[in-house]
């Protein structure tokens, strides 16, 4: 549903984008990930035609965005929940996009509804919404056309847990019923929670692409030692790429015998030596962008 074929982005010398590539199929839900200055929006705004590429393309059912006649009924899109004109109400904001999109106008009041905000914040000034109300708006806005495909750049930011919560029923919701999701998000543990697919980005280029129980598949050995700073020295010293966990332990990547063998030399004591769970999508992310590996 989503083909990102080669995108490349430069800014005179500097390469934003750098040959992404990527899928993204319907029936599911893919976590685009990165830390700030990725490549991130940039990607999904080259996606959606606001952006013109240096190299590559995407397209959407097979055609790049610009040349979808009615886009919004074909593709639901939040980049930014501030864009949003601060003088019209929730209720005109929608009512006009339904206009242009000539979508009925009926739908608008449910799906305010959908998006759990009321009849007394419908007919708010979309300036005196907070950012959480923004963004449930702009997501009622992305579906009005009742697309097929969702691109959204960090939709939950401002929500509260409840909200968060909210926000990934209705994206899983979407995806079950057969569309494609595109999402990226700073908040790792939702993403886990509600994605298929992962596609995570580095410096511009992607680092690691696969289904998430691939790329969350345990690796390496996981060691922990009486002190901690000179295991970590000893085996970085022997050659060994380590990533510390967030209850203090690390993960080697090299088998349970060469990380015994490396503590023994240096006279270490060893508190737990096994395989690696898969440490979840945090140690993932943190391994991936720490250290520009991929996978």
């Amino acid at each position: 549903m989503i083909s990102v074929e080669h995108l490349t982005k430069r800014y005179g010398p500097h390469t934003a984008v750098d040959d992404v590539s990527f899928h993204c199929e319907a029936g599911t839900v893919t976590g685009f990930l990165g830390p700030n200055g990725a490549g991130k929006s940039t990607t999904m705004r080259m996606i959606c035609g606001l952006t013109p590429p240096t190299g590559g393309g995407a397209t959407v059912d097979g055609v790049p965005y610009r040349r979808l006649p009615n886009p919004g009924r074909r593709v639901g899109v939040l980049l930014d929940a501030s864009a949003q004109h601060p003088g019209r109400t929730g209720r005109e904001t929608l009512g006009l996009a339904a206009q242009v999109m000539g979508v009925d106008r009926g739908r608008v009041g449910a799906l305010l509804d959908r998006v759990g905000l009321d009849s007394k914040a419908g007919r708010k000034r979309v300036r005196q919404y907070s950012l959480g109300m923004r963004q449930r708006l702009g997501l009622a806005h992305a579906l009005l056309g009742d697309p097929r495909v969702l691109i959204l750049d960090e939709p939950a930011n401002g929500l509260d847990p409840e909200g968060i919560f909210w926000m990934r029923t209705v994206l899983r919701d979407f995806a079950d019923r057969g569309g494609t999701v595109l999402l990226s998000s700073h908040l790792l543990r939702e993403v886990e929670a509600v994605a298929d697919r992962l596609v995570v980005i580095g410096g511009g280029r992607v680092v690691a692409d696969g289904t998430k129980q691939e790329l969350l598949a345990g690796t390496g050995t996981r060691v922990r030692g009486l002190e901690p700073d000179k295991l970590e020295r000893a085996l970085t010293g022997a050659g060994v790429t380590v990533t510390g966990t967030p209850d203090g332990a690390l993960v080697a990547q090299a088998d349970a015998e060469t990380v015994g063998r490396t503590a023994a030399a240096a006279g270490l004591v060893l508190l737990e030596l096994r395989p690696a769970d898969g440490a979840g999508l945090e140690q993932l992310f943190l391994e991936l962008t720490a250290n520009g590996g991929t996978r």
